[in-house]
């Protein structure tokens, strides 16, 4: 879809902070972020609502967000927790055409700072962000490398 903006970061027409990728999805940072780390993952496959997102895909999206908001606890962002949020159909106040996860770092005690990162949302030093989030995710592999079957080869 030439029109959608997030189509447009998946193909690398359009500049966005990427932190993660893969075949099936992509993840980068929110370019009006609540918290610092704010970021947002997509199919590659353009899905304007979840009634158009193949469930597979949609497993795809939220185990990457699982993934990312487990990362985000090991990185130098630190954080305590994660909301992970999609919203779907403009009724439930989607501004972007395309089916997207929020997974929005979290800290304890930082209602306020939320309440006006709500308000606010300016980038945090996207570069370095992206950075940290990526050293989470080394991190996370580090001490859950992938599965081998007998023969040694990668699941």
């Amino acid at each position: 879809m030439n029109d959608c903006v997030f189509c447009r970061i998946v193909a690398g027409t359009a500049p966005a902070t990427k932190v993660y990728e893969d075949d099936a999805v992509c993840a980068f940072l929110d370019i009006r972020p609540i918290t610092r780390g704010h970021t947002l993952i997509v199919p590659k496959r353009h899905a304007t609502e979840l009634d158009d997102l193949d469930p597979d895909t949609g497993a795809d999206l939220f185990r990457t967000g699982h993934r990312l908001a487990r990362a985000l606890r090991r990185g130098g962002l630190a954080s305590d927790g994660a909301n992970l949020v999609l919203n779907d159909g403009t009724a439930a106040f989607q501004t972007v055409g395309h089916v997207h996860l929020h997974v929005v770092p979290r800290r304890h005690g930082d209602k306020l700072r939320f309440a006006k990162g709500f308000l606010l949302r300016r980038p945090h030093e996207p570069q370095s962000t992206a950075a940290a989030i990526r050293a989470g995710l080394t991190a996370l592999d580090s001490a859950n490398p992938p599965a081998r079957d007998v023969e040694g080869v990668q699941e």
